[in-house]
């Protein structure tokens, strides 16, 4: 049996954040960070919402703690909104919904993502680091009622956040086409959003706007695709070392990715050959297509101008092998582990280690 669901309703294109106003809120509750507050765009963000009252709390950080979610949980009970609205990146959304999710309120969510990369606006998961390691919450409550694609708000992307966040949409969508939950449904979303995405990247990197949205859609469709079906080895060790390296997320699935579909490829190789020719990038032999799957992406990652091993990333090899059995517990005990297509032990994690440090 499958079932798919997204109860998220889904609002696209140039200025969408006036949809605001038709959620009728009257006590808006924004999350987001400094620099949205500085730059206007949280103001702007208000007023078109129309509610007569509003209070903002815009302390996100990367990685939000837990202890953020706990000070923003208690001002949003004490506010008692009845529109929470996240906007950011995947730390704001991240922060918003696990404030919703522990004050245990009955508020109406609205995700406005400012990046394309975590998905967040459309999935059950939510991410807060505590002692260096980073836990994942999964519950169908943490999903947002609306997501708001405004493609304005992506006219001044960075470059290197284009890169990293697009890695992430890559590794969602590619995890998710192979994890062990999939089903057709999540397969369609998974497949559209990585061939969309890598695609796109390249322009959107360059500076072309006009492909922004595409990417921006593509985020989506990879979280719709990964809440449904999950995720895989890339994202639980990306989660072990970031929590303890503060590398940022996208950078290491950049890293990662590629090894580790050289490791599932044992397992789900059909999949990943049926993922590289949907992307354009060819090979009738699964052998062959898996291997031009993995050289793509390391292609990709060159052209992007992101790290190809985590000491080029800034993790000193002699800290990493310090702590690598915290690294590896961290790991194995990551949700994500659990919809990876083949078992994940303790020799994998390290045998992974080894090549993307490079010292195999």
């Amino acid at each position: 049996m499958e079932e798919f669901s997204c109860k998220t309703r889904l609002i696209s294109g140039a200025g969408t954040i006036s949809a605001l106003a038709e959620l009728g809120g009257k006590r808006l509750f924004l999350v987001t960070d400094p620099f949205f507050m500085k730059n206007g765009v949280a103001k702007q963000v208000a007023e078109a919402s129309k509610c007569p009252q509003v209070e903002i709390f815009d302390k996100v950080q990367p990685d939000p703690t837990v202890e953020l979610a706990a000070e923003g949980t208690a001002k949003l009970k004490a506010f008692e909104p009845d529109l929470l609205v996240a906007l950011g990146g995947g730390s704001a959304m991240d922060a918003a919904k696990a404030m919703a999710y522990f004050a245990k309120g009955s508020y109406r969510l609205a995700a406005i993502p400012t990046t394309s990369g975590s998905g967040s606006e459309v999935t059950d998961f939510a991410i807060l680091t505590h002692n260096r390691v980073k836990h994942p919450l999964v519950d169908p409550r943490l999903r947002p009622d609306v997501a708001i694609l405004d493609s304005d708000l992506l006219q001044q992307l960075p470059k290197p956040l284009i890169a990293e966040a697009g890695f992430d949409v890559l590794a969602h969508a590619a995890e998710a086409y192979v994890a062990r939950k999939a089903g057709t449904i999540s397969d369609l979303y998974a497949r559209e959003a990585f061939s969309s995405a890598y695609a796109s990247l390249p322009a959107s990197y360059a500076g072309n706007q006009t492909v922004r949205l595409k990417v921006h859609m593509a985020a989506t469709m990879a979280g719709m695709a990964f809440t449904q079906a999950g995720l895989g080895l890339c994202h639980a060790m990306s989660h072990s070392l970031g929590g303890i390296f503060h590398v940022a997320h996208g950078r290491l699935n950049a890293i990662l990715l590629p090894a580790i579909i050289g490791c599932n490829a044992h397992v789900a190789g059909k999949k990943y050959a049926e993922l590289a020719r949907a992307a354009g990038m060819g090979g009738s032999a699964e052998t062959i297509a898996v291997r031009n799957l993995k050289n793509c992406l390391i292609r990709l990652r060159r052209e992007l101008n992101l790290p190809e091993t985590l000491v080029q990333a800034g993790i000193d090899p002699r800290s990493l092998w310090r702590n690598v059995d915290e690294i590896v517990k961290a790991t194995l005990a990551d949700p994500c582990c659990g919809t990876n297509p083949m078992p994940v032990e303790d020799f994998l994690v390290r045998r992974i280690l080894e090549e993307v440090t490079g010292r195999v």
